[in-house]
């Protein structure tokens, strides 16, 4: 069946008959290992299910939102130690995400929002490039955050990367991918120096050093329900926002309310 949020779906008679989409969304995703029992996908797994289900329920409540095919390629520089990790530097990112928008551009679509589920992606700074060279509004949504709130009431630890939360959400939805009996404890190396260790100080993390097998945060507690739990609370919350974005008229003050009023500059 045709789904009419999801332009990889549609056809050429569909488009043409129509007006441009109110909103575009762009999911970006990676392919890269997951501890020894999740699949190189997960990250684009994740993010694609995401954002079908939003767009669906944006779409259901009049929202004229379109996804677009997900990209499954993301920044894996710091992963590169591990086999069949593929890599995109920031800024060919950075620029296969410009092109897309100039394409939306040339298409009459005026929003969209690149919707992240890969951590290694660095994508507010490309949001600030485009700014002054593009008549699209941009939006950046990591979808890992949207119900971030909620996890110490949904899990034991979430973890970082392939532990308890990703786990669950592909045990929710590809249960045949998942490979718990192998899956190590996801235990990470702790920096030498406390400002990286309380997070004040940053550093590009070398994962063949920080981790055993890629896995960050144990796996083992993970289950299925926690996994639809979670992804009923980000599409409930994403859904809302693809609407409200999808919806709201273009003008000189978007994506604000009004114009700042300015007093008299004093002398």
């Amino acid at each position: 069946m045709i789904r009419p949020w999801v332009l990889a779906d549609l056809n050429y008679g569909i488009i043409k008959a129509q007006p441009p989409f109110d909103l575009a969304v762009l999911p970006l995703g990676a392919t890269e290992p997951h501890n020894l029992h999740l699949p190189y996908g997960t990250d684009t797994l994740q993010v694609n299910l995401i954002g079908e289900r939003a767009c669906e329920r944006a779409h259901q409540q009049g929202a004229r939102v379109v996804l677009l095919p997900a990209i499954p390629y993301g920044t894996e520089t710091n992963q590169m130690r591990f086999p069949m990790a593929m890599n995109l530097n920031p800024s060919t990112v950075a620029r296969v995400i410009t092109d897309l928008v100039e394409s939306l551009a040339a298409h009459g679509i005026r929003k969209c929002l690149l919707l992240n589920g890969h951590g290694g992606n660095d994508l507010k700074w490309v949001l600030r490039e485009l700014h002054r060279t593009t008549p699209v509004h941009l939006f950046l949504c990591h979808w890992y955050k949207v119900a971030a709130d909620r996890y110490k009431l949904i899990f034991e630890d979430a973890g970082d990367h392939a532990g308890e939360m990703e786990t669950s959400m592909i045990l929710a939805h590809h249960p045949d991918l998942v490979a718990m009996d192998q899956a190590d404890p996801g235990t990470m190396q702790p920096s030498r120096f406390e400002s990286v260790n309380q997070g004040w100080m940053e550093i590009t993390r070398a994962w063949h050093l920080l981790t055993t097998n890629s896995g960050a945060g144990d796996p083992r507690p993970a289950t299925a329900a926690k996994g639809q739990e979670l992804t009923e609370l980000v599409v409930e919350r994403l859904a809302v926002a693809l609407e409200e974005i999808a919806k709201s008229p273009v003008d000189e003050t978007f994506p604000f309310r009004t114009t700042p009023t300015r007093g008299p500059v004093s002398s």
